[in-house]
């Protein structure tokens, strides 16, 4: 269903092409089309399909399979590619005149796949047409910066991030510890500040933070990454492993900024990453503003004319990096992260049943399916987290208990009875194994009143007995009503227990 709910959210809301989303999604192309087209059938928006439920929107969107449609009529893709050739033909607009020919024909989906299909096999390579902002192409350079210990003098090699934007080929660049995912979604959220807008797509390579899974065909999203793209309201579009023709711009960008960066800088020493991004912002800044040959007009003029009109607004806050990671509920209804272990509802202990753990600097969270189950502060230090609300209603019970809670009642009960309790936390190594003791006693005042037990009570505490077992062999035997002998000290060693019958049972 998480699925189901991003391929409407970036078909619906994002309007991107039924190919785009299948390979960012790791889903066939005609998944994505029965999917959206069952949607429109039944009037779903994005906003409509996000407010249902997980039953009701499977529900609305998998009725009973369709017959199967009969053969349609092919289109002319050789009329359609010289068509093309020509000013403000789309294929949209052929796809228009072709069902007037053919009203029974094809989608714009498939007709869109039978010209596709035609041209790669009619032409080995296909000159890409980039708008402005609809993509943002985000690499690694294989040059790797240097940062000098200034103590030591220890070298250690950093990453360089290049990023360029399609149409206008802007770019930006900065160094990075790692390749791993916190660094690289890091660069990417600082790329969007400094171009100021989120592009229609981020078009990385099939690297571990950005891809699952490499794959040609159904590439899977990293899971932090794909929050991201949902975050900046982009799709997250990797591009085909062995095919840098899909990032053909970023693979130039990556040269150029080996070329007029890491070249320029060559001679020179950095003794932190901070020291280095800001030669680099530099340097990129006086990149930008060089003008292009080819096209007579630098990146950052092209950039405001193409790019920065088209780009959507950025959120107030930026993205917060997280973690994600799959998880079951123990026994205990409680998940371990990072040391420190998180409560969920123990209705979700179940065989089978996993949920997904989301960790930023400040808060963990489980969710389940689409829903948000859990919400709690992170914690760095060894301990438990625990909602009362995800206990079961016998363990919040005695979860509500305290020390204080209990000598307050036991105050109510008599002098005797507060005594014995204080003993009893007293003693035990944690006061917590004390609890059941205390509470035992309360069931025993239920039954026996306030007035038998703080007896029996004070009768225990003379003989040195310190448990709950111990009062109610007193008050089952009737010890409670008799006097304590005067002259009597109490025991030292010892203790009553419901083994010990005392020297009254034999009168």
């Amino acid at each position: 269903m998480v699925q189901l709910r991003e391929i409407l959210r970036q078909k619906l809301a994002l309007e991107r092409s039924n190919r785009q989303v299948a390979r960012s999604l790791r889903v066939s192309p005609s998944t994505v089309s029965d999917v959206v087209s069952a949607a429109r059938a039944r009037g779903l928006d994005a906003a409509a399909a996000d407010a249902l439920t997980d039953a009701e929107l499977e529900a609305v969107l998998y009725p009973k399979a369709p017959a199967a449609s009969p053969m349609r009529p092919e289109p002319d893709c050789a009329t359609l590619h010289l068509e093309l050739r020509r000013a403000g033909v789309t294929l949209a607009l052929l796809h228009v005149e072709y069902l007037k020919e053919h009203p029974d024909g094809l989608r714009y989906t498939a007709f869109c796949e039978r010209y596709r299909a035609w041209q790669r096999r009619s032409s080995l390579v296909m000159r890409q047409v980039h708008v402005g902002g609809d993509k943002l192409f985000v690499d690694y350079a294989g040059m790797k910066p240097r940062i000098v210990d200034p103590t030591s003098g220890e070298v250690t090699e950093v990453e360089l991030f290049v990023a360029v934007l399609g149409a206008s080929n802007y770019t930006y660049a900065e160094a990075s510890r790692s390749q791993q995912v916190p660094d690289f979604v890091a660069s990417v959220t600082r790329t969007l500040t400094f171009i100021g807008g989120s592009p229609r797509a981020i078009v990385p390579d099939q690297l571990k933070s950005a891809v699952v899974k490499a794959c040609r065909y159904d590439p899977g999203v990293q899971r932090t990454t794909a929050e991201l793209g949902r975050y900046y309201d982009t799709t997250i579009l990797p591009a085909r492993p062995r095919s840098p023709r899909d990032k053909a711009k970023v693979e130039v960008g990556v040269q150029v900024a080996e070329r007029w960066l890491l070249a320029r800088i060559r001679n020179e020493t950095f003794n932190s990453l901070g020291a280095l991004n800001a030669r680099l912002a530099e340097l990129t800044a006086d990149l930008n503003g060089r003008v292009m040959r080819t096209y007579k007009a630098s990146r950052r003029e092209l950039f405001e004319k193409l790019d920065k009109p088209q780009l959507g607004p950025l959120p107030a806050e930026p993205f917060e990096t997280s973690e994600w990671k799959k998880v079951a509920l123990n026994i205990d209804y409680h998940v371990a992260f990072d040391g420190h272990f998180y409560s969920g509802p123990h209705a979700l202990r179940q065989p089978g049943t996993s949920l997904w753990l989301r960790a930023t600097t400040t808060t963990v969270e489980l969710f389940y399916g689409h829903d948000r189950v859990a919400s709690h502060l992170r914690s760095y230090v060894y301990g438990h987290t625990t909602t009362p609300e995800h206990m079961p209603s016998s363990h919040r019970a005695h979860a509500e208990w305290t020390p204080t809670r209990i000598l307050e009642w036991a105050e109510k009960v008599g002098p005797f009875t507060r005594a014995l309790c204080e003993a009893i936390l007293r003693e035990r190594r944690h006061p917590e194994w004390g609890y059941r003791s205390c509470l035992g006693l309360f069931r025993l005042a239920k039954k026996y009143g306030a007035e038998r037990l703080d007896a029996a009570c004070r009768r225990a505490l003379h003989a040195g007995a310190r448990s709950y077992r111990s009062v109610q062999t007193i008050l089952q035997h009737g010890l409670d009503r008799q006097p304590l002998p005067g002259d009597e000290a109490p025991a030292t060693s010892g203790g009553m227990h419901e083994n010990v019958r005392g020297s009254e049972y034999y009168h």
